[in-house]
């Protein structure tokens, strides 16, 4: 017998599952993002509820769209190609027509007609272009249909939660010959809409428009209609398809000039930091705080809190800009009461933020939910990196309050039992288990394979917090706030020298996973251990031995650093948290050996993860792959359910160059430092465009010679610096 829990697969950042076979890896889907809006599409361009069944066009947590498909004739047309175009903007398909009667009676021979088919998405509506183009001798006469559906189910219904009940899905109302009206009433009172607009009268059968399209030979025609889904009956002015197309690359164009241009001699490397950039411009939200990082596409398409500062961490060299939506947004949704439902508390820091019926009815807690254990640290060690990178006083003094509160709540929350380590429990049935960055039920568990109780201190968010105590410290002696100053850093030592002394296992070579609600230790090499290293908390001694054990063959796959070692109780390298290789946590581990000049190994991890790309679809790094070890010549093994792009995965790239070059950007000193920079045999050039700094911007080149890096200066702000240690 098939137990329920076995066919579910466990999700990234919250405790509710989604069925193993929703998978849509094999589904060969196409995915459009833009803001609060997404698609899953077939090859086709249509959704079908076929197989996985998830398929549509979301908006704000709801899926408006449940079916849309094309016919000709009665018949769905051959499929020639399908492809996301380069800057994840525009869905372009290719199709022909079946061996087909004409609506004249005639025989239309296969492949005569093309049909092209463009998509993209902008503010919530879903533009599309269907061209058809005769390449037939002779006339034809056939019929075109487009039918529509809308179930307007709740994200968290598709990804397999059942409600015991719903709201009231209204009959389609047909306005004119050219808009159709779909709409539901949630148990929220809310209506959200989907207007269906065609730019030219059709004609109607209940949801499917129809033409009779007659094409003289080599001829062509164009169909264009728009989706808008609106909350209420609040509808926007709608640009037609030129206009809003124009908007979608103008939005580009703005985005990339946010994210320095770097190029290199290597052109497959070259094409992963593009593609990087392009995943990640894709990805920014403006939100009325700036710009922020979503999570990923499609089940993470709105706010995290712990992903969009780890993305800002990994590109706040390049473009700090991000880091500094992020700090805003955090700050603006900072919790200031408790409520156990949402995990809140005064000063912690959000986890993520949802749209949707579900969430308004609070049947899940995430309309706005805080159960995280790192995040608030985290915030207050972004807002210290971020203010190094910019001398931004103006942000900083803004959010100083919100620094402050989550330092209190550090001190007053995080430590649940005084110990001196940040631990978490869950505070009703409805949260998380577990609430690091590894939060599936099962990821915390002792050397025997028994789960670990709570309350639960995990090792890296100890570092968290060293951090945040750093940055803080930091941050109020540069507003001369001494007192405060002098105070962080004596916790940040303290803290230091007891997590040295408890955490770290001799035997393991390595510091535990964690301590449970007795002290009793995680006896289990994880990266987690190796995520101390990137924030600086480690002894030398314990940074220098932990990277020989990372890098042994238990726990690095060839392609990454594995989650847990292969030796652990519940290794598992298809599993999402016990075995499989994510690339930020790689790229985390490669930093922080860069930290402590550990570089080779750094090089070896980003080595890794660049011949990983190298055999993955548009070289985009996934959310996670499975944990295999590398079989050369082959890919590394897909998750099935794994969010392509993921802003942290994308952002790696980054943050493993950064580790390489050992690059730093001190504002407040207008220094621009390099500290014995290093670049691998495949890199013998790397060119940086539009670092900057300031008002001003750096452009220069870093050439790998035979015995150290050598730095051509092309553009220097001359009130700033460039110090090379070698």
């Amino acid at each position: 017998m098939i137990r329920e829990q076995d066919l579910l697969i466990k999700l990234e950042n919250d405790r509710y599952y989604i069925l193993a076979s929703s998978s849509y890896a094999d589904d060969r889907t196409r995915v459009l993002n833009n803001g609060n809006t997404f698609a899953i599409f077939d090859r086709w361009g249509d959704i079908k509820q076929l197989g996985t069944g998830v398929q549509g066009l979301y908006h704000e947590g709801t899926r408006y769209i449940s079916e849309m498909q094309l016919s000709i004739n009665g018949q769905r047309p051959a499929l020639l190609s399908s492809n996301v175009k380069d800057e994840n903007e525009v869905l372009s398909i290719d199709l022909t027509n079946p061996r087909m009667a004409g609506t004249d009676g005639e025989t239309i021979d296969k492949g005569v007609l093309h049909i092209s088919r463009t998509k993209f998405l902008v503010e919530g509506v879903c533009h599309e272009r269907i061209t058809f183009h005769n390449y037939d001798v002779r006339e034809l006469v056939f019929d075109c249909k487009f039918s529509f559906a809308g179930d307007f189910r709740d994200i968290f219904e598709v990804r397999g939660i059942v409600r015991q009940q719903r709201g009231t899905l209204n009959e389609p109302e047909l306005i004119g010959d050219d808009t159709l009206r779909i709409s539901y009433v949630g148990l929220d009172n809310e209506e959200r809409i989907a207007w269906i607009r065609f730019t030219s009268p059709m004609s109607w059968d209940a949801q499917s428009a129809y033409r009779t399209i007659t094409l003289p030979p080599g001829q062509r025609v164009e169909i264009s209609y728009s989706i808008q889904c609106t909350l209420r009956q609040s509808v926007q002015p709608l640009l037609n398809y030129e206009e809003a197309l124009g908007q979608v690359f103008a939005n580009i164009r703005r985005k990339k000039n946010l994210i320095s241009d770097i190029s290199t001699s290597n052109e497959q490397f070259t094409h992963w930091i593009d593609r990087s950039k392009k995943d990640l411009i894709s990805l920014l939200a403006e939100t009325e705080h700036g710009y922020y990082p979503y999570a990923g596409v499609p089940w993470y398409n709105t706010i995290f809190g712990r992903d969009g500062i780890i993305t800002a961490l990994e590109t706040l060299w390049v473009a700090p800009e991000i880091a500094k939506g992020v700090l805003l947004y955090l700050a603006a949704n900072q919790a200031s009461t408790s409520d156990p439902f949402r995990d809140a508390e005064p000063g912690k820091i959000l986890h993520e933020a949802r749209g949707g019926e579900m969430a308004a009815l609070d049947e899940i807690p995430f309309r706005k939910y805080y159960g995280t254990i790192d995040a608030t640290p985290l915030f207050v060690a972004l807002a210290g990196h971020y203010y190094r990178r910019t001398a931004d006083n103006e942000t900083i003094m803004k959010i100083w309050p919100n620094i402050e509160r989550a330092i209190r709540w550090i001190e007053e929350y995080g430590d649940i039992d005084n110990d001196g380590f940040v631990e978490y429990k869950k505070r009703m049935e409805s949260g998380l288990v577990n609430q690091g960055w590894k939060d599936s039920h099962d990821c915390v568990f002792y050397e025997d394979g028994r789960l670990a109780t709570p309350p639960i201190a995990l090792c890296e968010v100890q570092g968290y917090v060293y951090d945040a105590y750093r940055q803080a410290s930091y941050l109020a002696k540069m507003f001369n706030r001494n007192a405060q100053a002098t105070a962080w850093k004596q916790k940040a030592l303290t803290l230091k020298r007891k997590f040295n002394e408890v955490f770290w296992d001799s035997s393991l070579g390595a510091f535990v996973l964690a301590l449970d609600g007795e002290k009793k230790p995680c006896r289990i090499k994880t990266s987690n251990a190796g995520q101390c290293l990137f924030t600086g908390i480690a002894d030398k001694v314990k940074a220098k031995r932990m990277a020989t054990t990372l890098m042994q063959h238990d726990i690095f796959c060839g392609w990454g650093i594995r989650t847990v070692s292969e030796n652990a109780p519940r290794y598992n390298p298809m599993s999402y948290h016990n075995g499989s290789v994510w690339p930020h946590d790689t790229a985390l581990v490669a930093a922080g050996m860069a930290r402590y000049g550990l570089v080779g190994p750094a090089m070896k991890l980003m080595n890794g993860l660049f011949s990983a790309c190298l055999y993955i679809d548009l070289q985009r790094l996934p959310e996670l792959f499975c944990g295999f070890s590398i079989r050369h010549g082959e890919a590394p093994t897909a998750y099935p359910v794994a969010c392509m792009p993921q802003a942290w995965s994308v952002a790696a790239v980054y943050l493993l160059l950064q580790s390489c070059l050992q690059v730093t950007v001190d504002s407040p000193r207008r220094i621009l430092s390099f500290d014995k920079p290093a670049l691998p045999e495949y890199l013998e050039r790397v060119r940086i465009r539009n670092l900057m700094v300031g008002s001003g911007v750096f452009d220069l080149e870093l050439e790998r010679r035979d015995w150290d890096i050598g730095i051509h200066l092309i553009t220097k702000p001359s009130d700033w610096q460039v110090i090379v240690r070698r």
